[in-house]
């Protein structure tokens, strides 16, 4: 029998019959980076039975400023592979499913197979985030989407809205556009955060056809994007078996 006493304080918090629906949900998280890899951890410590976690990248040293998986002892490694085994180290028991890939037309129909009880997108590069997104909408999947966390330092400023209602980031203002032209113009949950972006901090990006620019970012925000990621999925999974509760 699985000891669950390591979530004993979640318990206390949140209720045994709570606790039971997030053991028994299947959480899909996409990307490894700043903000999914808290994203994927937090939702791992919060009791989640399952989860898939997709990244086919490996780790950068410019990585280390905001990711969990990077270290001086890491570089080149899957970054899939080591929040795997992080993961694992936090709940032996966890049902985990790691999948080293990048998101494309034709990996996220066969990804998305699985009927996850709801999906974090922490993709950062636009067509294939995109591409998530629209595969998703059309299996009517729970799913919240992380915009922009570079380029900005005041965590207060995080956000829950429809993607209809973001302002000031433009990453959100490209995704809308490109949503727009397949008939998507709101019913996406995002996080997002309406500082002003530090335009000083833009860089080109070289290598990569699916992210031509980055801003820089700091240790803290992509974790707080991934802590509201995690928290609106965690909150709608107790949610559901609260309302199911109430029925006869």
């Amino acid at each position: 029998m699985t000891d669950l006493s390591w979530l004993s304080r979640t318990e206390l918090l949140i209720g045994p019959a709570k606790l039971e629906s997030l053991q028994k949900a299947h959480v899909l998280v996409v990307g490894m980076g700043g903000v999914g890899s808290f994203a994927a951890e937090f939702i791992c410590r919060a009791g989640v039975g399952e989860m898939t976690i997709v990244d086919g990248d490996v780790v950068e040293p410019s990585n280390r400023n905001r990711q969990l998986p990077a270290l001086a002892t890491t570089h080149g490694q899957s970054k899939a592979d080591i929040m795997g085994e992080r993961l694992l180290a936090i709940n032996p028991g966890l049902k985990l499913h790691v999948r080293h890939e990048f998101i494309t037309p034709d990996t996220a129909p066969e990804i998305l197979n699985t009927p996850y009880d709801y999906v974090v997108d922490a993709i950062d590069s636009l067509k294939p985030k995109i591409t998530l997104i629209q595969a998703a909408k059309r299996r009517k999947m729970k799913i919240v989407s992380s915009m922009g966390a570079g380029g900005k330092l005041d965590p207060t400023q995080i956000k829950v809205v429809d993607i209809s209602k973001t302002y000031h980031c433009p990453f959100a203002q490209f995704i809308r556009i490109r949503l727009r032209k397949m008939g998507i113009r709101s019913g996406l949950k995002t996080v997002f955060s309406p500082e002003a972006v530090i335009k000083e901090s833009l860089m080109m990006s070289e290598g990569n056809p699916y992210k031509k620019s980055a801003y820089g970012t700091i240790s803290y925000l992509p974790a707080a994007f991934g802590g509201v990621c995690a928290s609106v999925v965690i909150r709608a999974l107790m949610q559901e078996q609260a309302l199911g509760s109430k029925k006869p």
